[in-house]
């Protein structure tokens, strides 16, 4: 199929590389010529593990192209992806501005153009958006357009994996059009493919988001009573999610850090916009913000607790393999402990301030305006200054860096890695 992919993000660029892995033509689209240029010759305008190469073979097979013409596109493709951010709002509701402008774009230029055209809406959005999507396109195109809404289950670090072995494909649709052109789109991933109404498949995806941050709240939570009573949430942990059968996955069930990235912030602080708009009580996911930035005040709090004026923070994105810095809980921390008088100094090689891009960039320019200025490339001195250190990410190589940490120097492990015998370890919610 020929398929126009709109929004070359984190979502779109990793879409568009392993869709022309299964031999789909691809145009993508961007407003940022730059984006478009990395593309077009085969570099990721984002840190993700493996997707140069994809995007490179792609390119050099003839199936990646990339424009910032919204009219080319739509005359090249058979079907749209519209993968655009959709933000927060300052009140907490999603901005679909960017959405609603790549439809009536699409709508606009389907007036030339004949023939059927599938849209399908990838962004997350709340149930409801993909009717009005609908509605927008069809009163610019003029014309009947094919409407679906299909989720990504993507995690950054792993992307190209989980579009590979997905646990399943979910369309929205009620356009058998649609649904017969997903299908082809989908034919041969190795994954069952749900066809469901069109406000289900919404809903399931800030499900999915909602129940990961419900579990990392509540392990944390668990982790505090526990320490309290003297019993460490770890172990407590490690024997609930033994029981698959009834306590679902092991995946976040683990006292650490605060939740963050792109996804899980955003979406909570949708769905409570949605129940304040319908007036509708949500005490547990009420608590999820709250409860969340208590655990990074409480990291703050205990390293501020040992005296130390001197700290290392190993990791500043949101997760390891990722140079996503968005609504990251290692940022905020930062924050913090500057704020609260200590000279911080940043390792996080996925992190170069020099390469970020878009959201990524504008997010830490408005929260660590200086960030360049923290980050450094000398591990060894990092280790030797600190009179504490913070490790926010599970990294081989912090592993290694520890084993140089003095016995007197305080470790906050909130990642979880192997900690070598002599060193140190605090806990926070354990």
């Amino acid at each position: 199929m020929n398929v126009a992919v709109f929004g070359l993000g984190y979502v779109g660029a990793v879409t568009s590389a392993c869709l022309a892995q299964r031999g789909h033509h691809l145009m993508g689209v961007d407003v940022n010529p730059l984006k478009c240029d990395m593309i077009a010759s085969g570099r990721s305008p984002i840190i993700e593990t493996g997707l140069d190469d994809l995007l490179l073979q792609g390119v050099q097979a003839g199936r990646i192209h990339a424009t910032t013409s919204v009219s080319e596109a739509v005359a090249f493709a058979d079907l749209s992806i519209v993968s655009v951010g959709t933000p927060s709002l300052p009140n907490g509701g999603l901005d679909l501005s960017y959405v609603y402008r790549v439809c009536e774009q699409i709508g606009q230029a389907l007036r030339d153009k004949a023939g059927p055209h599938v849209l399908v809406l990838r962004s997350t959005a709340l149930p409801g958006t993909t009717d009005a999507c609908g509605e927008i396109l069809r009163r610019a195109a003029g014309r009947d357009v094919h409407v679906a809404f299909n989720p990504e289950f993507l995690r950054e670090g792993s992307s190209i994996r989980d579009f590979d072995q997905p646990a399943y494909t979910i369309v929205g649709t009620e356009d058998p059009h649609a649904e017969a052109a997903l299908r082809e789109l989908y034919a041969d991933v190795p994954a069952p493919l749900h066809v469901v109404p069109t406000r289900v498949a919404e809903m399931v995806k800030y499900t999915a988001n909602a129940f990961h941050a419900v579990k990392i709240t509540f392990a944390n939570e668990i982790g505090l009573l526990a320490r309290q009573m003297g019993v460490d949430g770890r172990d407590v942990m490690s024997l609930i999610v033994q029981d698959t059968k009834l306590n679902v996955s092991p995946a976040y069930l683990r006292p650490g850090f605060a939740y963050g990235g792109s996804c899980l912030p955003k979406d909570v602080s949708a769905l409570l916009h949605l129940a304040r708009r319908e007036e509708l009580s949500v005490p547990l996911l009420a608590s999820l913000p709250r409860s969340n930035h208590a655990q990074i005040e409480r990291v703050a709090d205990a390293v501020l607790a040992t005296g130390a004026r001197r700290v290392t923070v190993l990791g500043l994105a949101f997760k390891a393999g990722t140079d996503d810095l968005r609504e990251s809980p290692a940022v905020e921390l930062v924050e913090r402990l500057i704020g609260r008088g200590c000279d911080v100094r940043i390792l996080d090689r996925a992190v170069q301030s020099a390469t970020l891009l878009g959201a990524n960039r504008e997010y830490i320019e408005r929260r660590l305006p200086h960030v360049s200025c923290l980050l450094t490339d000398d591990p060894e001195s990092l280790i030797h200054d600190a009179q504490a250190i913070v490790v926010t990410q599970n990294q081989k190589e912090f592993s290694r860096l520890l084993e140089g940490v003095r016995p007197d120097v305080p470790v906050f492990d909130v990642a979880g890695i192997p900690v070598p015998a002599h060193v140190q370890v605090q806990g926070v919610a354990w």
